[in-house]
């Protein structure tokens, strides 16, 4: 089941057991989702997350490969949420839907993360300084990504081009 977050432009989807987040603007296609668990997240399909395709914990350990945290889950019985035991979850780690909030606690500076994603975009995270091609952006508490097959439409950023025209590392 699917329920549109229209202002947001954020997804949820469930399949009674645990509810999984989709934030679209954090989202740089890096492809886990679909290459791991094509039962469930088809991007030709719409909607592309079917939460039938596979069982729960097969869905928490994919959810939990996203690179930007673009999908994230909690389980919908909030006793299970306030009181997680690792034995519960798989041994997953457990990831919360307030990493989609746009705004929060400031949690202060915390150290800016760097991955280079395997035939995908370099992913850069926290507060930093861009500077590119002369320009400057001052980025706070962000997430980007950075194109590196050169065909993005919008560089220096990535526009999930890399899968269209095959880039590989």
């Amino acid at each position: 089941m699917e329920r549109d977050k229209s202002l947001s432009g954020n997804r949820e989807y469930t399949n009674g057991e645990i509810t999984v987040y989709w934030k679209p603007v954090a989202c740089v296609h890096a492809s886990y989702c679909y290459r791991e668990l094509i039962e469930v997240f088809d991007p030709s399909s719409r909607p592309w997350v079917d939460m039938k395709g596979a069982p729960t914990a097969r869905i928490i350990e994919v959810v939990n490969m996203c690179p930007t945290e673009a999908l994230t889950w909690k389980w919908n019985d909030e006793e299970k949420n306030t009181a997680i035991d690792i034995n519960q979850t798989n041994h997953i780690k457990f990831r919360r839907p307030e990493l989609l909030k746009e705004t929060g606690k400031n949690r202060g500076e915390e150290p800016v993360s760097v991955k280079v994603m395997i035939d995908g975009p370099i992913v850069i995270k926290g507060s930093f300084t861009l500077v590119s091609k002369g320009n400057t952006k001052d980025i706070k508490q962000g997430l980007i990504s950075i194109c590196r097959c050169g065909a993005s439409d919008q560089l220096p950023f990535c526009d999930g081009r890399h899968r269209k025209v095959g880039y590989t590392d």
